[in-house]
Formats: C-alpha cells, sequence, structure tokens
C-alpha cells in the first residue's frame, strides 16, 4: 500500500490563506491560477511562485531587501513594475506573506475605485 506523502502545492494554500478574505474569488486566466478582488487579479501563481500587484515603489523596495522576491515575468514575458513574484521552497510559507497579499488586495481594491 502506497502513500502519498507529497505536500500540497501552493495552489491548495494560497486557496486557503486568500479565500478567506472578504471579496476575494479565484479562476484561471490564461493558464493561470489567479485570485481577484472587485474582478481584478491582485494575485496569481506562476510556475513556482506567486506573482502579486502592488505600488511600484513597494515593489522595487522588496526586490532589494527581501532575496526570495523577484520580478513578475509570467511565461517570461516581462511584467511591469507593479508586480513581484514571491518564491518559497514550502508553499506552507506563504501564510509569511499575509501583509503582502492583504496589501496588494488593498492596493488593486482602491485603484478599481478611482
Amino acid at each position: 500500500m502506497s502513500t502519498d506523502t507529497r505536500k500540497p502545492g501552493p495552489k491548495a494554500q494560497l486557496d486557503a490563506l486568500l479565500l478567506k478574505l472578504p471579496g476575494v474569488s479565484a479562476r484561471k486566466i490564461n493558464g493561470l491560477d489567479a485570485y481577484f478582488v472587485s474582478d481584478k487579479m491582485f494575485a496569481c501563481i506562476s510556475g513556482s511562485g506567486v506573482g502579486l500587484r502592488l505600488p511600484a515603489a513597494v515593489a522595487t523596495e522588496l526586490h532589494f531587501s527581501r532575496d526570495n522576491i523577484s520580478p513578475f515575468q509570467p511565461g517570461g514575458i516581462a511584467g511591469t513594475r507593479e508586480w513581484i513574484q514571491i518564491d518559497r521552497a514550502d508553499p506552507a510559507d506563504y501564510g509569511q506573506d499575509l501583509e503582502l497579499f492583504q496589501a496588494s488586495l488593498d492596493f488593486v481594491k482602491a485603484a478599481r475605485s478611482r
């Protein structure tokens, strides 16, 4: 008898983390698992990481202050200055980034209402 000992992937971890936040929904867009608020994408899973949309100044600061953050380039396509990618070896560790996910959600939601 074999037992599957694989850890849940980032989607299961992110669903558990993000879908409990008010107004968040999930769906696929262009083959990526994405998370939305007010019908605008604020996060998505790409490759081994998670892309987040944040104010450009915050994204730039994070590039220089954290070693697990890089420019977001889904499928090798250059992203914008507002998008970063967080890479975690263990998907369960994305819980440590809840503050960034909330900041992204708030940023996108505020941009929508302008």
